[in-house]
């Protein structure tokens, strides 16, 4: 596949994959790994541990991508996400595979942890790549094939929570047993299916251009704390929205609607499968309008919607109605995924070509781990704390107003820095 539409396809396949494995581990953490692998602790403290250990994959996506960054501004796009693709396939095959704190004890947490810190690096290394094979073979269009990258969130949360949703169907003793193993096994197949597509993608023509020219950084990691420092702190920040909000939603939300406001776990997650297809079908939007008007103009329409919206769908949730639930947060994904659709494009077109991947990769992947991995465990220590949802919304609206500003700020700098979409 040399064509844009091809690589922009073999991207979204490669990260629907990716963000599946990334997903489930998410959900499972809201609703199983606190009773089977923190069983001694009371259920709210086991339920801050399972997300701790939830964390931990964000604390090494930084590392991933300083290590698939360097890989890919050096060797190359394409030989990277094959790497991280089958990485993140092990990993969670394995989590699908291991005892549990009854079978060995404290083993089980560090190894549950040390496969998570696993995942981190494998998609701290994809996320990069997968919008730069996308963006590069698109040329001026890259805000908008960008974007297909940024459908496999969606897509991975569809397959995740419909995973989720259909083995919790099983009684509760099968799925404690071995029915939360399923979604994570599934990951072995849908690997394989990822590599035949991701290994007919031709390399990167703005990479293929740097070798011949012989322009391939040497040290990439150092090149952008000398060049671009400034890029990376913005784009952080511009990241924050972009990164949070699923976990507000798919993770947060979850516990506390089937903790505190009595919803049933199956029926939760329906809910949440009906609003990442509603996040699916709306978020190409995002990747048009921004195409059309600019990324920055765009997601910042979008952030000043997402303020309105953000304390209405708290509220619905906040009512214990399925029904209501459903539409208060599918009003928020609405807001917050077509912002999602715009950032990879812009996140790209910030940063010069020979240390794109690293530049880009630390941007997302240390917001992931500074604001998107913390998000469920603040929000569930704010409730406990206060008591009260408003809290939680107090938190969702400085995530955003911190985004706008670093937008702002980042568009201004790669101006001046004479970085655009043709570089």
């Amino acid at each position: 596949m040399s064509n844009p539409r091809g690589a922009g396809i073999a991207s979204f396949v490669g990260t629907s994959i990716e963000w599946y494995d990334f997903y489930i581990y998410g959900t499972a953490s809201a609703l199983v790994f606190g009773r089977l692998f923190f069983p001694e602790a009371s259920p709210t403290a086991g339920v801050m541990a399972s997300f701790a250990t939830f964390w931990v994959g964000f604390l090494a996506r930084p590392l991933g991508g300083v290590i698939f960054g360097h890989l890919g501004d050096r060797i190359g796009r394409k030989g990277t996400l094959v790497a991280t693709l089958l990485l993140m396939g092990g990993a969670t095959t394995l989590v699908g595979l291991l005892p549990t704190y009854a079978a060995i004890g404290v083993l089980a947490p560090i190894l549950l942890a040390t496969l998570r810190f696993v995942q981190g690096i494998a998609v701290g290394g994809e996320w990069g790549g997968a919008v730069l094979i996308a963006a590069e073979h698109a040329g001026p269009k890259r805000i908008f094939y960008a974007a297909f990258a940024q459908q496999g969130s969606p897509a991975g949360s569809i397959l995740a929570t419909g995973a989720f949703a259909a083995v919790s169907l099983m009684p509760e003793e099968a799925f404690l047993s071995y029915g939360w193993r399923l979604p994570f096994l599934a990951s072995a197949v849908l690997v394989v299916i990822g590599l035949v597509i991701r290994l007919k993608v031709d390399e990167s023509p703005e990479f293929v251009k740097m070798r011949e020219q012989r322009e391939v950084a040497k040290l990439p990691v150092a090149e952008v704390f000398r060049t671009s420092w400034p890029l990376v702190l913005l784009g952080i920040g511009a990241s924050g929205v972009g990164i949070a909000s699923a976990y507000f939603t798919n993770t947060f939300v979850l516990s506390w609607a089937t903790s505190d406001l009595g919803i049933a776990r199956g029926t939760m997650l329906n809910v949440l499968l009906i609003v990442s297809v509603a996040q699916f079908v709306t978020q190409p939007i995002g990747a048009i309008l921004g195409q059309r008007w600019g990324a920055a103009r765009y997601m910042l329409l979008a952030f000043a919607a997402l303020l309105v919206c953000t304390p209405i769908t708290f509220v619905m949730v906040g009512t214990g109605s399925p029904a209501l639930a459903a539409i208060g947060l599918s009003l928020s994904v609405v807001f917050g995924g077509s912002s999602y659709a715009a950032l990879a494009g812009f996140l790209a077109e910030a940063f010069p070509a020979r240390v794109r991947y690293t530049g880009i990769s630390l941007a997302y992947q240390l917001c992931g781990a500074l604001i998107g991995g913390t998000t469920p465990m603040i929000a569930q220590a704010l409730l406990s704390a206060t008591g009260t949802i408003w809290a939680v919304v107090a938190q969702y609206v400085f995530v955003i107003l911190l985004t706008m500003a670093c937008v702002i700020g980042l568009q201004r700098m790669s101006a001046r820095h004479h970085v655009s979409a043709e570089v």
